[in-house]
């Protein structure tokens, strides 16, 4: 079975308090963008053993073994409680990693929908749901497949009837990973006065002026380049740009596609 894993850009991201258990709560709508890995999981021999087998190709992925990877987590999570059969994971990574962007939550996700299919599991979507947040705050939205508000640590999902399909978005990655943990531990928590769905209902064109990414301040003063592009983008005509979650990529909302655009950033992954 091979499904796609789609990336999400973050629009607007406020944290809004430090919780008890360490995470923090935060606002922030997600919007999916096509930018995709390729996930193929096949059955594998009865007998086989490692009853998991998993490889990744593409984007080298780093820190963590292979078997700490999202997709291998969601197999063992699954097969403590179903015994599942054993299977061969190949996973083609295209969405940087470090970027702000979702892609191992995604893989997480996918991994799990694909599983339920493929092992005829019949695991509700709910239960899925609650399988998906165990894996990371914002799995679950990838089980969505549309723009949702997302409250608590990103993992409490409203649906929102948003649509960009008229528009161009361009991300940009410079060449720096952004650790999650780090970006958190610099940020102040504040709340806000406003309604991040509500903001979303003014043109674009003035969403610069209401709709900010909390991570900025801190992660454009410790990659500048982060800032740099999101200035560029303005430059080259973009109705409004942003920092994506944490980091390190920069999006950019258009009203054509600018085709010259990978041209201006050399160094960095571009996605039109």
């Amino acid at each position: 079975m091979i499904v796609n894993p789609h990336a999400k850009i973050n629009i607007g991201l406020s944290i809004t308090e430090k919780r008890s258990d360490g995470f923090h709560n935060i606002e922030t709508v997600f919007y999916p963008v096509a930018l995709c890995d390729t996930l193929n999981i096949e059955l594998s021999a009865d007998n086989a053993s490692p009853k998991l087998n998993f490889v990744c190709e593409g984007i080298k992925l780093s820190g963590a073994a292979p078997n700490d990877n999202l997709c291998c987590k969601a197999y063992h999570l699954l097969d403590a409680d179903f015994n599942l059969p054993p299977v061969n994971i190949r996973l083609h990574k295209a969405i940087p990693v470090g970027a702000g962007l979702g892609g191992g939550s995604s893989d997480a996700a996918y991994s799990l929908m694909a599983l339920n299919e493929l092992c005829n599991l019949q695991i509700s979507n709910d239960k899925l749901e609650k399988y998906a947040n165990k894996l990371g705050s914002d799995c679950a939205f990838f089980l969505q497949k549309e723009a949702s508000f997302g409250t608590g640590k990103g993992n409490i999902l409203k649906p929102l009837s948003l649509s960009l399909e008229q528009y161009h978005i361009i991300i940009v990655k410079p060449p720096v990973f952004v650790s999650t943990a780090d970006a958190y531990s610099s940020v102040i928590p504040r709340k806000r006065t406003s309604f991040l769905p509500e903001l979303l209902k003014a043109p674009i064109s003035d969403w610069h002026k209401t709709i900010f990414n909390d991570f900025e301040e801190t992660v454009f003063k410790k990659f500048p380049e982060t800032e740099r592009i999101k200035e560029r983008l303005y430059d080259e005509g973009a109705i409004y740009a942003s920092l994506s979650g944490s980091g390190a990529s920069v999006y950019g909302i258009f009203k054509d596609n600018p085709e010259y655009i990978a041209k201006l950033f050399p160094e960095c992954f571009v996605y039109q």
